[in-house]
């Protein structure tokens, strides 16, 4: 099975790049992304929970987060593998993602880490915010606070799939199609 996590601050293209793997490599996307705007949307308990915590650029909480993903990898029986979008943003979630896989007989194949200088990621994040309409995307002071959250928070997790000889940085910056190449390229390197 394969698994990867996409990896990189908010703006770097995780979304972009995701679908071109999944459709290449038949894999079930996870995102929590997308998962807590859904909840959000439908005015769920959980939805209102992880907003508020969206709303000040701060993550949701590890159990939260952790929950929702266990209920989404369970829903499917017998996948090629997974991608997980945005996920994990912690050494902790890491690690328990890994106890979650290990209940199905797998694991991490790898981490893809979409690399981008935090100027362009400010640049690229206030364009979608006037495209999308996202207000978190919108606000300069609540990006500044999700790429700090993320440089303090995440960037631990690099540390994680390193030790395990699972992290490989990509440049984040180009044409998509060079970026997707050198993604594929280091899939089919595992």
């Amino acid at each position: 099975m394969l698994n990867l996590v996409l990896f990189g601050p908010p703006g770097a293209g995780k979304g972009t790049q995701s679908a071109k793997l999944i459709e290449k490599y038949h894999l079930v996307h996870l995102s929590t992304g997308d998962i807590f705007r859904a909840n959000i949307k439908g005015g769920t308990e959980l939805g209102v929970l992880a907003k508020s915590f969206i709303d000040q650029g701060q993550l949701v909480p590890d159990e939260v987060t952790i929950g929702m993903l266990a209920s989404e990898v369970n829903k499917h029986a017998d996948p090629k593998g997974f991608i997980f979008d945005g996920f994990p943003r912690t050494s902790a979630q890491a690690a328990a993602l890994d106890a979650l896989l290990e209940t199905k007989n797998t694991s991490i194949t790898l981490m893809l880490a979409l690399e981008v200088e935090e100027e362009e990621l400010r640049k690229r994040l206030l364009l979608r915010g006037a495209d999308s309409g996202r207000a978190d995307d919108q606000d300069p002071a609540i990006i500044q606070k999700r790429i700090d959250v993320y440089n303090a928070e995440t960037m631990p997790v690099k540390t994680y799939y390193s030790e395990q000889n699972k992290y490989k940085g990509i440049e984040g910056i180009g044409e998509i199609e060079t970026i997707f190449n050198a993604l594929c390229t280091e899939i089919e390197k595992a």
